[in-house]
């Protein structure tokens, strides 16, 4: 009986296979790299907006605090856009005529709000506490970035889960002291930029990073320099606990002790993050 497929139909049918299998493993890099790209991340990119605000102009230039703007950084899961009163508390007294503030003007005067673009936006089933963040000791720029170099507000991290994880599994490297969470130039200790930290009483209605006061004081020998100690709402800070901390590594493991951060093997329940 006659050959229905030549001897050469066996290497052509091995070609095949092995060119479907070059085919999937393309595809698969293609959609992850896609996935990563801020084309779907946004990262980088600076949306269009009703007002083009400069966070450069107003923090860098002004010298305005987060908290002006987001009054509820440290007490909600949102850190708040700010209502149109926040922008005419200023220029209901300077560029009250300018083009670029007719928008603004017009809210104020029609009461209806500006309609902001989200440039974090997270997805509907990831739940983000602003508050348990802020209160544990991660800066603003560890997230958003430089904001005070930025004229134009854009993401400068993915906000995807692998970038979360990151921080999740070895969080000393981004703890700072809580008084520098909102100080955008805020640089790691180093052997020329030492960190000196205090270690009080846990005090009541307090979040537990408050019970570490830390200062880039020279000589912890003259005194740990803490203007804020003396408050009588704040823990009592006791000499002997004052520790010098060279590297960031040194001061995040000492700050997630007593800042009481939570470990991986801890964050058990998806609940944590997905609601």
């Amino acid at each position: 009986m006659a050959q229905i497929f030549d001897r050469s139909s066996n290497a052509l049918a091995r070609a095949s296979l092995v060119l479907t299998g070059l085919i999937v493993i393309a595809l698969g890099v293609t959609l992850d790299q896609l996935q990563r790209s801020p084309w779907v991340t946004r990262q980088g990119q600076r949306p269009d907006q009703p007002v083009p605000f400069s966070h450069k102009h107003h923090v860098q230039g002004l010298g305005l605090q987060c908290q002006y703007c987001h009054v509820t950084v440290e007490k909600s899961s949102y850190a708040g856009i700010p209502p149109t009163k926040t922008c005419m508390n200023c220029h209901a007294q300077i560029w009250t005529n300018a083009q670029l503030l007719e928008p603004v003007r017009t809210s104020w005067a029609t009461n209806q709000s500006l309609v902001w673009t989200k440039v974090h936006d997270l997805p509907d089933f990831v739940y983000f506490s602003h508050e348990i963040h802020v209160n544990k000791g991660l800066g603003c720029a560890s997230c958003h970035g430089r904001v005070d170099q930025m004229p134009l507000m854009y993401a400068q991290n993915t906000l995807q889960m692998e970038w979360c994880l990151d921080c999740h599994r070895n969080p000393a490297k981004n703890l700072r002291p809580t008084t520098e969470i909102y100080n955008m130039a805020w640089e790691k200790p180093s052997e020329d930029r030492p960190i000196w930290c205090a270690v009080g009483d846990e005090a009541s209605g307090l979040p537990t990073a408050q019970s570490v006061r830390c200062t880039p004081a020279p000589d912890p020998v003259a005194g740990l320099s803490l203007p804020s100690m003396t408050a009588a709402s704040l823990p009592t800070f006791r000499a002997f606990s004052v520790q010098k901390f060279t590297s960031q590594d040194e001061l995040g493991q000492f700050l997630v002790k007593h800042y009481k951060i939570r470990t991986p093997k801890d964050l058990t329940s998806c609940e944590v993050c997905h609601r």
